[in-house]
């Protein structure tokens, strides 16, 4: 019971002892941690970079030095690749003052390239038959316009391919060899396609008489006598003309077939059902068997080759 009671009067001063001595440490430790921890970043960092992965290797990359790095310089190119440059500055001389108003001229025919192809060539009388024999055949998709299109360009290129080969002989190669100034060139690829208009409306000139009137200008008495803004759209009105004459024969066999089918329908009660579904596959079948694409093709030509210097 004593040495019970000496325990019991021991602890306190031991409990006192061991609490002096963490408050003693305490400091020392408070400070050791403070150092310890770094401050927050101001701005957020990828943490995940900054730790270690055991035995870890540094990436190896197949490309070149620099290649990941910035790309605000350009890498050195070869010598084969010229250097395009472009100055604009006021022009010194009268010289120069012409030559940019060519230049200007030519951008400027090169922008009405497309339009040039359509209405001074046989591209439009072409382009509005196949129009018209697609429609005549009461097709909707088949065949698409862009394949009607490029038949047209094609055989545009088959036709004008004379007038063509003119205009390069006798215009573009001298140009390019510093024969022929561009005024002259302009002259010389000129005069082909004047004579291929004007061969085209040779046996029926009204619409050249048209626009002589209309402008005031006195009858002309040879070709060179028409000025080319004259010549141009009496050529674009003689070809709407012809394509529609043209169109105009090609509906009439189908026009009889519609008529026939419509009838037949009708005597037979068939109000509801849509004529044109089946008229088709008899027009299709009439048109292949008598090969209608090629005899189509034939007299387009030979509309344009029959005129033709």
């Amino acid at each position: 019971m004593p040495a019970a009671m000496s325990r019991a009067r021991r602890a306190p001063a031991a409990l006192v002892a061991v609490l002096s001595l963490v408050a003693a440490g305490y400091p020392a430790y408070a400070q050791e941690g403070s150092q310890a921890v770094r401050p927050f970043p101001s701005t957020p960092a990828d943490t995940a970079r900054e730790v270690p992965i055991p035995n870890a290797r540094p990436p190896q990359s197949t490309f070149p030095g620099g290649a990941a790095g910035a790309t605000s310089s350009l890498p050195n190119l070869p010598s084969a690749i010229p250097l395009v440059d472009l100055s604009v500055r006021s022009p010194q001389t009268g010289t120069e003052v012409a030559f940019s108003l060519q230049l200007l001229l030519l951008l400027t025919i090169l922008s009405l390239a497309p339009s040039i192809i359509i209405l001074m060539t046989s591209f439009l009388r072409v382009s509005i038959v196949l129009d018209f024999i697609k429609r005549a055949l009461s097709l909707q998709q088949v065949p698409p316009n862009q394949v009607l299109m490029g038949v047209a360009f094609f055989l545009t290129l088959f036709i004008m391919w004379p007038t063509f080969t003119e205009v390069y002989e006798k215009a573009i190669v001298p140009m390019t060899e510093g024969q022929l100034t561009v005024q002259q060139a302009y002259t010389e690829a000129e005069k082909p396609m004047r004579l291929f208009m004007y061969s085209q409306m040779s046996k029926d000139p009204n619409n050249i008489r048209l626009f002589m009137t209309m402008r005031g200008l006195p009858q002309p008495q040879t070709l060179a006598d028409v000025p080319t803004y004259i010549l141009i759209p009496a050529f674009i009105l003689n070809e709407l003309t012809v394509a529609f004459k043209i169109g105009i024969m090609l509906f009439i066999p189908f026009i009889i077939i519609d008529m026939v089918v419509a009838s037949t329908l009708m005597s037979m009660g068939m109000i509801m059902l849509p004529p044109v579904m089946i008229s088709m596959p008899f027009k299709l079948i009439l048109f292949v068997l008598i090969d209608g694409w090629g005899l189509m093709t034939r007299q387009i030509v030979e509309s344009f080759l029959r005129y033709m210097p």
